[in-house]
């Protein structure tokens, strides 16, 4: 292994300038954490890890890049008289592309609008650090502690080497080197100590091995280290002469964590490494370690995070489990093993009945793969299901950061359906701010009712002042406000729970069924209101039939004079909204005509009825049909179809009424 300080001589040196988003993380990570400093010795040999595990699983297609007798190892060295800390690792290594794209660049989906929020919002210094290893950029941290960073990696495969160096003021260089193995040399030339900031003394062996043993005890690679601390000083300080040499020794203890029993496993440890893997600083919400044994046997440490990343719903996020086959690496992110509404969660799964040389595409098929995938989905709903009931705290703060990814899994997979439903939670006018299970929703219906009733929208202010729920409302049923875009997806598939079918309120007639109606109208009063209004809504119903398709009493209105419905099927008006912003043939389709209802008890109808009764052929008639359908639009949150003859309609009604 040849360090960067005794390369050969360089060539093709070219100087670049970060991009904007890496000088702002770089001076962010330089100016802003100060006491999380010794974090940059875990981000470096955990990137060292990675690189060894690459070359691990590129190894197993590519013949002649790692010989079978070759000792995969990360190593760090010392230099006190150039204050100089060496990392170094036999991995894959990088490009002299890669390490521009890599080092150069910040890549990662997010980056910027996270760093940006950070800035604005005054985030504290560990939140900041979270974001350092949440987008991988964790190589930045070097510069915590270092006042210039040299690294030197050769590619596997190439012969060629690449130098990159920075003394993160903007600007670094790259240039060809020379590395007599593949992978990667990072030498940080040490800043001065200043405790009182933070920076502790990182050549002495003790400060060294603390950090190893805290953070990266569980790396599955040896860290092995030639230390040579501070020299001993004499009583008039000078350096007290020792001919031994230091001693090689190994930093961690190598056993992955999820071979111990759990007894055996410190708090401590199990958050660093749930660290490790996830990139993220924050405590993970909860853990599972699972072990099976039979016909096949693997064992499975899960985490729940307690925060969700910020490219939770990023199209191209990177999602999955680690999959191990014999304590081996094979996916660094593997897809196949929970399905995509558990895509959250984060841990690694071994198993010793898996080939070592399996493809990506052999894994999406291995029915070994599917029921894995089976049992652990079912021990982690399990999982949710005992917090649901036993720490409803904890499971709100865990539905609060994912309960829309589980809701994408009623609506994206049908054979979850059953499990998934009673986890789900919603807002509901039986409670001002808590959530409530579709169960406790059952457990409380009168006696009577046989259909859950929901209402959905873009806002629960919206929602719970809608018209369509008056009804409802007056005779004490409860609503579930269902304010989250996906829930209209959840409602087309789960269509029942517990016998119970789940309705709209703003679709069908608005008659409650089996529900007390004792309060309502007779079905005499029903006919002999038909009768006397039905001459009215055929005209109006002339009037709108541009915009809607039929205009009828209501059973549902209490206090306001008018709404809009749907039949049972018609699309919901946010659900209209949305298939319009995504897809691109339902955007060019003209507007769904729905239902108006009138409120025959309010005093606007019964005078409009008046008014037509004296004069049919009243011009003021048309006016009011579209005021009527302007105030439903807007009642339930719509655009209206004609806003400024809306607004020249009103003005005219007020200047009449003023005068």
């Amino acid at each position: 292994m040849t360090s960067p300080a005794d390369s050969g001589a360089a060539s093709t040196v070219g100087t670049h300038e970060f991009r904007a988003d890496t000088r702002q993380l770089l001076d962010i990570v330089t100016h802003s954490l100060y006491s999380n400093r010794e974090i940059f010795l875990r981000e470096l040999i955990s990137n060292a890890s990675d690189a060894l595990d690459r070359l691990r699983f590129a190894a197993l297609t590519t013949e002649g890049i790692l010989e079978s007798s070759e000792i995969l190892e990360i190593r760090l060295s010392t230099d006190p008289e150039a204050r100089t800390l060496e990392i170094s690792d036999n991995g894959i290594g990088m490009s002299r592309e890669e390490v521009i794209e890599n080092i150069g660049t910040i890549a990662k989906s997010g980056t910027r609008e996270a760093l940006q929020e950070a800035e604005t919002s005054g985030s504290s210094a560990d939140e900041i650090a979270e974001l350092i290893g949440r987008f991988g950029v964790g190589f930045y941290s070097s510069f915590m502690v270092a006042d210039k960073v040299t690294l030197v990696s050769r590619r596997a495969g190439e012969e060629r080497a690449t130098r990159w160096e920075s003394t993160g003021d903007g600007q670094f260089e790259i240039s060809d080197d020379h590395r007599f193995l593949r992978g990667t040399t990072i030498t940080l030339h040490l800043k001065p100590v200043d405790e009182e900031n933070g920076i502790e003394d990182y050549l002495q062996a003790q400060v060294l091995q603390r950090i190893v043993r805290r953070y990266s005890d569980f790396v599955s690679y040896p860290i092995r280290a030639k230390l040579e601390g501070r020299p001993e000083l004499d009583g008039q300080g000078k350096p007290v002469s020792s001919t031994a040499a230091p001693e090689e020794t190994t930093l961690n203890s190598m056993k992955p964590i999820w071979t111990r029993p759990a007894a055996d496993v410190s708090e401590e440890e199990y958050f660093e490494f749930y660290k490790h893997i996830a990139h993220d600083w924050n405590e993970p919400l909860d853990r599972l370690q699972l072990k099976a044994e039979g016909r096949i046997e693997y064992q499975a440490l899960l985490y729940i995070p307690s925060k969700a990343p910020f490219d939770l719903f990023f199209r191209d996020q990177s999602v999955g489990l680690q999959l191990y086959v014999r304590r081996i690496l094979i996916h660094d992110r593997n897809e196949e093993l929970l399905p995509p509404y558990l895509r959250f969660l984060r841990g690694v799964v071994d198993s010793a009945d898996l080939p070592l040389n399996v493809s990506r595409e052999l894994v999406q098929q291995d029915r070994q793969i599917t029921q894995m995938r089976r049992w652990m989905t079912r021990k982690v709903l399990e999982r949710f299901s005992e917090m649901l009931s036993d720490d409803r705290d904890k499971y709100t703060k865990l539905w609060h950061e994912f309960g829309r990814v589980l809701k994408e899994g009623v609506g994206t997979t049908p054979d979850a359906v059953d499990r998934l439903a009673p986890l789900l939670l919603f807002a509901s006018s039986n409670s001002d701010d808590g959530l409530t299970t579709l169960a406790e929703y059952v457990e409380r219906m009168p006696d009577g009712q046989e259909e859950i009733y929901y209402l959905t929208g873009e806002s629960r202010a919206l929602v719970e002042n809608a018209p369509q729920l008056e009804g409802l409302r007056h005779r004490g049923l409860e609503i579930l406000y269902l304010v989250d875009p996906v829930d209209e997806f959840v409602v087309q598939s789960l269509t029942e729970f517990e016998g119970k079918k789940l309705r709209s309120a703003s679709t069908g007639t608005g008659d409650l069924g089996g529900a007390d109606e004792a309060d309502g109208p007779s079905n005499e009063e029903k006919e002999e209101r038909k009768k006397q209004y039905g001459d009215l809504l055929q005209l109006l119903q002339a009037k709108l039939e541009a915009h809607v398709k039929q205009v009828r009493l209501s059973n549902r209105l209490t206090t306001s004079p008018a709404c809009l419905v749907g039949e049972d099927g018609d699309l919901s008006p946010q659900l209209e909204r949305i298939l319009r912003q995504t897809e691109a043939a339902f955007s060019e389709m003209g507007p769904q005509k729905r239902i108006l209802e009138l409120n025959p008890e309010h005093d606007i109808v019964q005078k409009l009825q008046a008014r037509f009764d004296e004069n049919r052929d009243d011009p003021d008639l048309d006016s009011y049909a579209h005021l009527l359908l302007g105030y439903a639009l807007l009642g339930e949150g719509s655009k209206l179809p004609e806003p400024a003859e809306f607004n020249r309609l009103l003005v005219d009604l007020m200047a009449k009424g003023l005068a």
